[in-house]
């Protein structure tokens, strides 16, 4: 009993670690750059500390799935050998794919200095390259966070299945997830993501991580 409570512990605190870096990343070092106007393209180059300091936590926003599925291992592997594994697995595919969106990031960075650089003669050849690189950033994003969505189905759907916390916070998380799924495939389906499906996961997850705690 003690090793499982200083296992939930450990997740917890490794959840929370990773909402709130994902916070910082898209509220406070990214945020700004996308949303202000002119936009990314004319941004970025004076926010070139603030993007690389982002791509590093993002990385190592990445890294903590998988520190998180390794210290879930030993009660997943207790319960359910192949969930245990499929765990796992997620969470390495979703680094993977985390450098791969990290490394858009900076794609955008190097456009947006080469633009800066130019002067108004390329404008046109820059106004194109914007769409280019900023689409592939962003379905780096949204094929990033189906995976981790994949993950979290797994990992509310094992706590449930096998009660290893009440069922009604995993049942929670599993609704949560469901919601965050259907969010970020939208644009897959030439739709627009509605950001108050996501919220339910934020709310579950912080649940989740303070309840493993205490």
């Amino acid at each position: 009993m003690n090793t499982e409570r200083r296992i939930g512990r450990t997740i917890g605190v490794l959840l929370l670690l990773q909402m709130t870096a994902a916070f910082v990343i898209n509220s406070v070092l990214l945020g700004p750059v996308f949303t202000t106007p002119p936009g990314y393209m004319a941004n970025a180059a004076a926010s070139s500390l603030q993007m690389s300091l982002a791509v590093l936590l993002g990385l190592a926003a990445g890294a903590l799935s998988i520190a998180i599925a390794i210290a879930a291992l030993p009660v997943f592997r207790r319960v359910s050998e192949s969930l245990a594994m499929w765990f796992i697995a997620l969470a390495a595919v979703g680094m993977a794919l985390s450098a791969v969106e990290n490394m858009t990031v900076m794609s955008l960075l190097s456009v947006s200095k080469a633009y800066a650089s130019s002067g108004a003669s390329d404008a046109v050849l820059f106004e194109a390259l914007r769409g280019v690189v900023g689409s592939a950033r962003n379905w780096a994003h949204y094929i990033s966070l189906s995976v981790s969505g994949g993950m979290l189905l797994v990992l509310y759907g094992t706590l449930f299945r096998y009660a290893l916390v009440p069922r009604a916070l995993a049942g929670l998380g599993l609704a949560a997830t469901l919601l965050q799924l259907v969010a970020v495939t939208m644009p897959l389906f030439g739709q627009r993501i509605v950001f108050l499906l996501l919220m339910p996961l934020a709310v579950s997850h912080l649940l989740l991580a303070l309840w493993l705690i205490v």
